[in-house]
């Protein structure tokens, strides 16, 4: 068996800290991707009236089960942290980040809800090194939903925009017991969708089995601003970052227009 097979098997065992970025990384998209900026320009500006949804009233604008062919859907992940105590970093002003990776509020809210979509290969017979890649190819991406007062949700994606700039050089996230050294974030091309949207990358070496890379979307329409974060078991160790799938975005964006 290939060491990067070998690789890709850990990360499955460990998939529950992906959603920390634990194993995960750099700086994705392409060359020209990365010269534009992350952040597409808030078209809409959210009254300052506006009152922050609950969690359970956001838990009803979760996708679920039927909403997206092709995927399943888990409300109910358990590895996703269920609150920011449980995530830290050595850098405050990563903190946004690492809480967009997670799944977590990036602003200033406590009414937050996540939950993962997974999209799986169809199932081979044949027990050899090509079957195994496709057994591995399950693409994730891990959705948190987060609601504010006011221009909380403008300050949100701000934060994730200045952070995205403040960290170039990295920083460390601790949760789960787990440490993870990211070595570099970049800001990448947002998709544009909803008010306005940011996007960035971020980048850490796989204990020596190659450099996993990770971009993650953070939008905001109206107050309430969505966060995904996709990783694919079969690549993690490429180089390569998995694209936030639009159908996901989309699919998701409508639940809150």
């Amino acid at each position: 068996m290939k060491r990067s097979s070998r690789a890709r098997i850990g990360a499955t065992a460990t998939v529950s800290v992906l959603s920390l970025a634990l194993i995960t990384g750099c700086g994705g998209g392409s060359d020209d991707d990365s010269k534009e900026s992350g952040a597409s320009s808030p078209s809409t500006t959210a009254s300052t009236t506006a009152k922050a949804l609950s969690a359970a009233e956001l838990k009803k604008l979760l996708l679920a089960k039927g909403d997206l062919a092709g995927y399943e859907i888990d409300a109910a992940d358990e590895s996703l942290p269920k609150s920011k105590s449980e995530v830290k970093t050595d850098k405050a002003e990563c903190t946004p980040l690492a809480h967009a990776m997670a799944g977590l509020a990036p602003g200033d809210t406590d009414a937050s809800v996540s939950y993962t979509l997974t999209k799986s290969p169809t199932a081979t017979a044949s027990p050899d090194e090509a079957s195994l890649e496709n057994a591995l190819n399950i693409e994730i991406t891990f959705v948190g939903l987060s609601s504010y007062d006011g221009d909380g949700a403008e300050k949100a994606v701000k934060a994730v925009s200045d952070a995205t700039a403040a960290c170039t050089g990295g920083f460390t996230i601790k949760a789960q017991g787990e440490t993870q050294k990211v070595t570099k974030v970049a800001s990448v091309k947002a998709s544009g969708k909803g008010d306005e949207s940011v996007g960035f990358s971020v980048a850490a070496d796989m204990d020596g089995e190659g450099t996993a890379t990770i971009n993650t979307e953070v939008v905001r329409v109206g107050n309430t601003v969505s966060s995904y974060y996709t990783i694919n078991l079969a690549s993690l160790d490429s180089g390569k970052a998995t694209p936030v799938p639009t159908t996901v975005i989309d699919a998701q964006l409508a639940k809150l227009k």
